[in-house]
This record gives C-alpha cells, sequence and structure tokens, in this order.
C-alpha cells in the first residue's frame, strides 16, 4: 500500500497531502541515472587499470613475443646486412678490379641501419608497423642479393671475356724456334737491305727455310690473304681487344679470308715473296693500329731464362736484315 505523506502548513494552520511536481520527479531520476552512469564508467576504469582481463593479457604477451622474435630478426637481418656489405666490399675492390670493371656505386645498393635506431625503433612501434618494418627490411635484403647476384652474373661474363681475350691476345712465336736462333732482324730503326737507306722495322724477322709452317700467334679473325708487291704472300688477323698482327713474305698461304683461326694453327708457309733478300717471315704485332715490339708477346712460349735471350737477341739482330 503506498504511503501518503503530508507537511504542517504554517500559512493554513493544518497538514495538508504532500503532492511531488514531475518536473522535481524528473530531475531526480536524472540525476539517479547520471550518477549511476558515471559510478559504471569509474568502476569499469578502475577494473581495466588494475584487473585486466585474460584476454588483454593474452594480447599484450603475444605483442611482447612479437617485439622479442621483431629484435631477434633485426640481428639476423643486421648480420645478413653485414654479411651484404661485405660482398658488395669484395665485388667493388677484388673481383672488378680483377677485371678491369668499374665498381658499383653505393646509391646502386642500400646501406645498412644502424642498431641503436632499430631498438629504438621497435619500443616506439604498433604490432602491425612491427610486422610492415620486418617486411621492409627483409625486401630491402632481398633486392640487395638479387643486385648482387646481377653483379655477380657480370662478373662471370667478365671472367669469359677475360679467358677469350687471354686466347686472342697474340702469344706464341710464328714460327717453331725452340733454339731461339732464327730472329735475325730486331724491332726498330735499321738499313733497309734492299733500298739502302734507314727505314723504320716494325716487325721481327725469323730466318727459317722455305716452306716452315707459320703460326697464328693468337685465336683471330683473318681479314685479309693474299699479296702486295713489298709485302709478298701475306695474311692479316684481327684478334679483337685491339690486337692485330701481320704475316709477310710467304711461299704459299693456307688461311682465308674473313674466317677464324686458333693459335698454333697454321696459317701458311715461310717464303721470300715480296721485297725480300732470302727465305723468312716478317712478323708484326699491332695495338690500336700502332706496331709494338712483338718480342714482348712470347710469354706463352718462353721461360723467364729464354726469354731474357731473346730479347738480347732482337736487340743486336737489327743488323741482319731481310726485308
Amino acid at each position: 500500500m503506498k504511503k501518503i505523506k503530508y507537511y504542517y502548513n504554517t500559512q493554513t494552520l493544518r497538514y495538508e497531502k504532500l503532492v511531488t511536481p514531475l518536473r522535481v520527479k524528473l530531475l531526480r531520476v536524472f540525476g539517479f541515472i547520471s550518477a549511476a552512469l558515471v559510478s559504471s564508467a569509474l568502476i569499469i576504469w578502475v577494473y581495466n587499470s588494475f584487473f585486466p582481463r585474460a584476454i588483454d593479457k593474452e594480447t599484450q604477451l603475444k605483442y611482447e613475443v612479437i617485439k622479442d622474435n621483431y629484435t631477434t630478426l633485426a640481428a639476423k637481418t643486421k648480420t645478413l646486412q653485414q654479411q651484404m656489405a661485405e660482398l658488395e666490399k669484395r665485388d667493388n675492390d677484388v673481383y672488378r678490379s680483377i677485371f678491369e670493371a668499374n665498381p658499383l656505386s653505393d646509391s646502386a645498393r642500400t646501406k645498412a641501419i644502424e642498431k641503436s635506431k632499430e631498438i629504438a625503433k621497435v619500443n616506439s612501434l604498433s604490432e602491425n608497423e612491427l610486422g610492415s618494418e620486418i617486411a621492409k627490411t627483409l625486401d630491402n635484403i632481398r633486392k640487395r642479393v638479387v643486385y648482387q647476384f646481377q653483379s655477380y652474373d657480370a662478373i662471370e661474363k667478365l671472367i669469359k671475356n677475360q679467358e677469350a681475350k687471354l686466347a686472342s691476345i697474340p702469344a706464341i712465336q710464328p714460327v717453331s724456334n725452340k733454339q731461339l736462333n732464327r730472329i735475325a732482324s730486331g724491332f726498330g730503326m735499321r738499313i733497309h737491305p734492299i733500298y739502302g737507306i734507314a727505314k723504320m722495322h716494325p716487325g721481327l724477322d725469323f730466318t727459317a727455310p722455305q716452306g716452315t709452317p707459320i703460326y697464328a700467334t693468337g685465336d683471330g679473325i683473318v681479314t685479309a690473304a693474299g699479296s702486295g708487291t713489298g709485302t709478298g704472300n701475306y695474311v692479316l688477323i684481327n684478334h679483337g681487344y685491339g690486337y692485330e698482327t701481320k704475316y709477310l713474305h710467304m711461299v704459299r698461304i693456307k688461311a682465308t679470308a674473313g674466317k677464324p683461326v686458333k693459335r698454333g694453327e697454321v696459317i701458311g708457309w715461310v717464303g721470300s715473296t715480296g721485297a725480300s733478300t732470302g727465305p723468312h717471315c716478317h712478323y708484326e704485332v699491332h695495338i690500336n693500329g700502332s706496331p709494338v715490339d712483338p718480342v714482348y708477346f712470347f710469354f706463352n712460349d718462353l721461360n723467364a731464362e729464354q726469354y731474357d735471350r731473346v730479347l738480347k737477341i732482337a736487340a743486336t739482330g737489327s743488323a741482319k736484315s731481310f726485308d
């Protein structure tokens, strides 16, 4: 049964029924609800702050594990970056220097990130950012590895090119000269045996019986094989890399213009055709169009003692000339 409240009215001097206005009732309800909401929020805040939920603990633990894993991965990637840096340095300082190739610029590669900066970065990253940074770092290393493989592919081509170059450079004597007694006229100025005037002798004369085989001194392409007034029967070989050799005064030619030849392959036979005073092979070596002393290109044929002897023979052999 609802209780009825009364109050004493001092003006009428009697008890009257207490009636609460609707406005007051609404204010009381609003105040109660507000107090309840504030109290609930405060209780929830206190609970979450001092009594975390199991799922929050699990999430925090996972995050800590991720941070630890990232730190481990960062250390490993740092090691990989250091190893890559060593490979890049070896690439520039050793491999490319050997084959006379330009080193790769630092701008073409990504430098390693300092460890102290990495640690500071980890502490400030969220879970998603940690994963993103790991992906970026690994992608960076992947790109450097790909770039380094491309560099090594280029070095491999340089090696093959160097092998071809070594095979092409003139490196043997054009006629068999085991006794080292066939060099008759050296490189340089001397009196021409036919014209009787001082003239540059741009090669070496190898005296030998007519019909002695003449060999290509390096791999190359025969660019000319024919006969001239002064040269007699001759062969011209382009070895590439700026090297060219000439073989003059042959009795007969075997090589064919436009055909490749290998070092040691017979290209003709010694004779005395053209402006010649006796059977011999006049041999020239040209580098980028200029004649050089062929005596410096017998390193595949001679040991150190023999080479020293040939140098002395070539230096004193200019007096005896055949062309």
